[in-house]
């Protein structure tokens, strides 16, 4: 089974999202969030904090932070930021940085991606972990995470992206109209995130569950961003 890299030709309802329907949606699973997504997300998360791990530079934006499951596998010498649009989910994150004492989290802040309040290559690294399914304009994603990340430094992005046929197409087709109620959007392909015209992307990795997750490392280069979010 491939991923779609194309922007699919949709002949079926696709609800759109906005920032009041991923907050209550986000506000109904903060509760419930770990025990139903972390485990199957829980490979994906650590293989993207590995590589963060592994690339150079400390200052380290989490885009989408949630309850916080990725915080404690950063190395003691990153430094990072987590943001959210979901005030209960940064509770819940802020509640692990306490009691795991995470002393390489330095901030958590409620704020909307795809508008971020933070300076220009403020950052070395921008990691967003089931993110990008997730905000109504995933490009406006990209083109933020790509500004305030220095140039040189790298975008790491996890998350579902739609096949291209088999069982798993028919049934991300099938969920489309739900993806206000879900939070995302089932039917997301590569190409609703970034333009492989305009972006060298350096990796991709599968992951498990059964590759249903994606990694992918970009290096950011100075315009990019702004070109796909224009």
């Amino acid at each position: 089974m491939t991923i779609r890299t194309d922007t699919p030709d949709r002949d079926h309802p696709r609800t759109a999202l906005d920032a009041a329907g991923v907050r209550d949606a986000y506000r109904r699973w903060a509760g419930v969030y770990d025990a139903v997504f972390g485990g199957v997300s829980a490979f994906g998360r650590r293989r993207a904090v590995a590589e963060v791990n592994r690339l150079p530079g400390t200052r380290v934006l989490e885009v989408g932070v949630g309850t916080g499951l990725a915080l404690p596998r950063y190395n003691g010498d990153k430094r990072v930021v987590g943001v959210d649009l979901s005030r209960e989910m940064l509770e819940k994150a802020a509640q692990r940085v306490q009691a795991e004492r995470l002393g390489q989290v330095v901030g958590l802040a409620e704020m909307d991606a795809e508008h971020m309040a933070f300076a220009d290559g403020a950052f070395d690294i921008a990691v967003a972990m089931f993110t990008a399914s997730v905000v109504p304009d995933a490009k406006r994603l990209f083109g933020e995470m790509s500004r305030v990340v220095r140039p040189g430094g790298h975008l790491l992005f996890v998350n579902h992206f739609a096949a291209e046929n088999g069982p798993r197409w028919w049934v991300e087709r099938a969920m489309a109209p739900l993806s206000r109620l879900l939070g995302w959007h089932p039917d997301f392909a590569l190409r609703d995130l970034l333009d492989p015209e305009l972006v060298q992307v350096e990796a991709m990795e599968a992951c498990k569950p059964g590759g249903l997750f994606t990694l992918v490392r970009v290096r950011n280069q100075p315009g990019a961003g702004l070109a796909i979010a224009a």
